[in-house]
């Protein structure tokens, strides 16, 4: 049986790296840079390039310590942390812009070779030299990576020769003075920074061959971190020897004066084709082992997953490559695409640092064997889109929406996999930093923010209860409903699994369901009431239907007076059947001179209910009975400046009962027969009179539609509405 090739950290992830950093930018474009920026400017756009590099590389080595990095390099430590859909859309992105990469290294070679070999210098004559080059690699990646990689080290000899011919090369270029800063007539530094960046992105080369290697958690962070300081410290010494030895005219006109002044040229030469076939090559071996584990994955078609020998290589991913490099070939005006491709690596690059930062930041389980400082994750994130405004903000936004059109796309896919990402985590750590703070808040809440528990039933009318609950709970308040299943045993509790429900009905309307076994309603509810939320959050609000038929009942008695004494706010729904909530455009207030509490209570669930989609074009009328024969006028401007302070917009209407002295209810059958919705207070009184409150109640009812009764905690304000003592 074949033996399953693979590679270590200087074959699999340094010499592809390195070889990529060292590529055509530092032959025929270093010396231009230092031309137009200076010595002081070219090593400034140096280390601002190498900050974005050195960021990733260490971020993307901290995940790589912590997780198992399987097949497909940046896409799989996306995908694995933040999810399939910004992995896959940031993955897609990423193999598109390294095949086309291949097409922007093989015409640097095609123009080298072509103009050594003097053959025609036409764009068509490019496109021939570098279609044969790309037949070539690819050809050479079909037969055998493990061959492949081993040409690599003949390459990266070619280079190190070539340095040392240049640097033992001739001094007649030298200049009078070092340029040290650009010169007026020169090239816009941000022109510059877009050409030279591409120099420092080869370094995710190796981490692309995550799948082959023996060890990925070794073989990343070092052969990554090994091969960008290598690069960095090339690019310096090769900036400060060319400032030295080269007038900066020369080299802001002679891409080729490296070849010219070396000791010997062809050395040069060799140097310059294995940096750009080398680069190419890092492509077509890297990329389409992106796009096969994306397949795996399911985001992208399963024909590119499949493979050929013990190795499983990504023959039919290849060959999409081959096509799209091709593409990029036959087109030859690649300004444009180079960069959006810059900006894809940028996004890439942007979204590693912020992977890691997230990582480190909320996930418990974040235990990296390499450890690094969370802040420079952050530090890249912000690096990479402040680079990418910098250069070409219209380059940005289509790079941007290019990747968030895929992500919706696969967000709508919906593909599963069995990995949990890092969200999960970020919300936990915010959830659990706000309760914190919210806890740490012992200041008295100006506003009432509700927290409902609530029991809906079982009734044909449900749907209408859930919906008020989540209508008076407003945009911030928590609902969890509560299924009480009675088991009189009750011998095993439901497993917490169990107790969680899972329906669309809930879900819709952003309300948590909840079931529990009980030996008995009542008691269920008051163990609910007494042990049910967390710090933070604790609930405040009991809602249920009202206790039609339970009047007698002593069992009903003690459950209100434990919730009284708990001190919830207390929400009673009479739900008419036939009238339901009508059209949604009447709600009654009904205040008294003893509704102190109360009334404040039922002013915050009218703001709500006015917020709420379904009850916006509703009046809302407060419904005063002045018992005391008080001026009008004294109580409306009081009334109106308490609802003022509320912000709620409603109608006043004073009742005067001083003379006549009907009963309370009368009152409200008289004159909200025909309203939507009408809250009433339920006043004090001791428990013994619950029954007799209760029939009083239901009469009431039988005579107007839908009615709220509320009854306010102690931690409601208390309005003043006793006017007695301002009587005129």
């Amino acid at each position: 049986m074949e033996k399953i090739q693979k590679f270590g950290t200087f074959a699999g992830v340094f010499t592809p790296s390195l070889l990529t950093i060292l590529g055509v930018i530092m032959y025929m474009r270093l010396g231009w840079v230092v031309g137009n920026a200076g010595l002081i400017g070219t090593i400034v756009i140096i280390i601002i390039a190498h900050i974005i590099s050195v960021t990733t590389g260490l971020s993307i080595s901290s995940v790589a310590t912590d997780k198992k990095i399987g097949a497909g390099g940046v896409y799989y430590v996306l995908s694995r942390s933040m999810g399939i859909p910004i992995g896959g859309s940031i993955g897609i992105a990423l193999y598109v812009g390294t095949a086309l990469s291949i097409a922007l290294y093989l015409i640097g070679f095609a123009e080298s070779f072509n103009d050594f070999f003097n053959f025609g210098m036409t764009i068509n004559d490019f496109r021939i030299t570098g279609t044969i080059a790309l037949v070539g690699i690819t050809l050479l990646a079909l037969i055998s990576t493990s061959i492949a990689l081993k040409t690599q080290y003949i390459i990266l000899t070619a280079i190190v020769v070539s340095i040392i011919s240049i640097v033992f090369g001739t001094r007649d270029f030298a200049p009078e003075t070092v340029s040290m800063v650009a010169t007026k007539d020169a090239v816009p530094m941000e022109i510059i920074f877009a050409v030279f960046f591409p120099a420092v992105t080869g370094f995710t080369a190796g981490i692309a061959m995550s799948g082959d290697l023996k060890d990925p958690k070794t073989s990343i962070p070092k052969g990554t971190l090994w091969a960008i300081g290598v690069g960095l410290i090339v690019y310096i010494f090769l900036s400060v020897f060319m400032a030295l030895t080269i007038n900066s005219e020369t080299l802001k006109s002679d891409y080729n004066i490296l070849m010219k002044m070396a000791l010997f040229s062809p050395a040069v030469v060799a140097g310059i084709w294995g940096a750009t076939l080398s680069s190419a090559l890092g492509g077509i071996l890297g990329g389409p082992r992106i796009l096969q584990a994306m397949s795996m994955d399911k985001v992208t078609p399963k024909v590119f997953s499949k493979g050929k020998g013990q190795n499983n290589e990504p023959v039919n991913a290849l060959m999409l490559v081959f096509i799209i490099a091709e593409a990029g070939i036959l087109i030859g005006e690649l300004d444009v695409i180079a960069r959006v491709v810059s900006m894809f690596y940028l996004t890439a690059y942007g979204f590693i640092n912020i992977a890691f930062f997230l990582e480190n930041w909320a996930n418990p389980d974040f235990q990296p064997t390499f450890k690094i400082k969370r802040w420079i994750g952050l530090l890249g994130f912000f690096a990479c889109f402040a680079v990418m405004f910098k250069l070409d903000i219209f380059a940005m936004i289509g790079a941007l929406a290019i990747i968030a059109s895929l992500y919706f796309w696969l967000q709508r896919k919906e593909v599963k996999i069995q990995s949990n990402d890092v969200w999960r985590s970020v919300w936990e750590n915010i959830v659990n930093k706000g309760l914190k703070k919210i806890n740490a808040n012992t200041e008295v809440q100006s506003s009432w923010n509700p927290n409902i528990i609530l029991f809906s039933g079982q009734s044909e009318h449900q749907s209408y209860l859930l919906e008020l609950s989540k209508t008076v709970s407003g945009r911030t308040g928590i609902v969890t409903n509560f299924k009480l299943i009675v088991d009189e045993n009750n011998n095993k509790p439901l497993k917490k699994t169990e107790q969680v429900v899972s329906d669309d009905v809930f879900s819709d309307l952003g309300i948590f369901a909840r079931q529990m076994k009980v030996d008995n309603i009542y008691t269920g509810i008051k163990n609910i009431a007494t042990t049910f939320g967390f710090s933070g959050v604790e609930p405040n609000t009991i809602m249920m239907g009202w206790p039609k038929g339970l009047e007698g009942s002593k069992e009903y008695a003690e459950m209100t007076e434990t919730l009284l004494h708990l001190d919830y706010n207390l929400l009673y729904l009479d739900f008419d059947k036939k009238t339901k909530f009508g059209n949604y455009k009447a709600v009654d207030l009904w205040w008294r001179e003893t509704d102190s509490k109360n009334a404040e209570m039922m002013l915050n669930i009218a703001r709500f209910i006015i917020a709420s989609a379904r009850w916006h074009e509703t009046n809302i009328r407060v419904l005063f009975v002045n018992n005391n024969n008080v001026d009008d006028k004294i109580i409306h401007n009081k009334i109106d400046k308490l609802v003022e302070d509320l912000r709620v917009n409603i109608e006043i209407k004073i009742i005067d009962n001083a003379v006549q002295q009907i009963a309370f209810y009368d009152l409200i059958k008289q004159y909200s027969s025909t309203t939507d919705l009408t809250i009433v207070g339920i006043p004090n009184y001791k428990i013994e009179q619950q029954a007799e409150f209760i029939v009083k109640t239901n009469q009431l009812f039988e005579t107007i539609g839908s009615a709220l009764l509320v009854k306010a905690a102690n931690n409601f304000n208390v309005l003043d509405l006793n006017f007695i003592q301002e009587k005129s």
